[in-house]
């Protein structure tokens, strides 16, 4: 597994890179100070696995730098890693194609569950959000939701399969293109996708998801087989 780390604190990256090699077996991790450098990376390394990216680094444009960076490598799956943990920005992160946000302020433990749920296909976030709290506070939650399939939820295969590109920040085109479907039947799909999870756009589903403890298997391809 290839993954890249994105921030501009060589103490954290340092750290992390220990961390995660600990405990994920065989992975090769990439690591880029700057904006410009993680650029450089992902045109050079297609075959990226997952991406942990701070969005405060400061050659970038905050949020508004992910979906550039995502254009670099549609395969990968963008994790915001901030210590800013206001309920407006981990949604903006999420609107942008997030994956998951982490809190640098999360010990390592805590770190290395987030990215376990990301690689198994889920949704990780702060459990102050996941707690449905009203208004931001200090400090985080301490609530996680216990882990379950999407046929547990209700979801068909085909269901299951453009809600988990929806998670990875994939538009309707490229889910379209990747399990081979046209365009307004990702719409229908996404349509019964919001009714089941009480959302009203991508962003809400993400976040139910989320809330739900949800993960994906492999997908089914594009005619419904493994």
């Amino acid at each position: 597994m290839k993954l890249l780390l994105v921030d501009d604190h060589a103490l954290l990256r340092d750290g992390l890179a220990l961390v995660m090699a600990r405990e994920f077996i065989g992975l090769q991790l990439l690591q880029a100070s700057s904006l410009a450098e993680a650029e450089q990376v992902l045109r050079n390394e297609p075959d990226l696995k997952l991406v942990l990216l701070d969005p405060g680094l400061p050659d970038g444009d905050g949020i508004e730098s992910l979906p550039r960076l995502r254009e670099l490598a549609p395969g990968a799956t963008f994790v915001a890693l901030s210590a800013d943990e206001r309920r407006g920005t981990i949604m903006s992160a999420i609107g942008a194609g997030a994956a998951g946000y982490v809190l640098k302020a999360a010990d390592s433990a805590t770190m290395l569950a987030a990215l376990r749920v990301v690689l198994a296909g889920g949704v990780c976030l702060p459990p102050s959000l996941l707690e449905r709290r009203a208004s931001d506070r200090a400090g985080s939650g301490t609530w996680t939701p216990a882990p379950r399939t999407s046929e547990e939820v209700g979801f068909s295969p085909r269901q299951a399969d453009v809600l988990r590109l929806l998670i990875e920040g994939k538009a309707n085109k490229l889910i379209s293109r990747d399990l081979d479907m046209s365009e307004s039947t990702v719409k229908t799909h996404l349509e019964a996708i919001f009714r089941k999870l009480g959302a009203s756009s991508r962003t809400q589903a993400v976040l139910a998801a989320a809330r739900l403890g949800l993960r994906f298997g492999p997908s089914h391809g594009a005619n419904g087989r493994p």
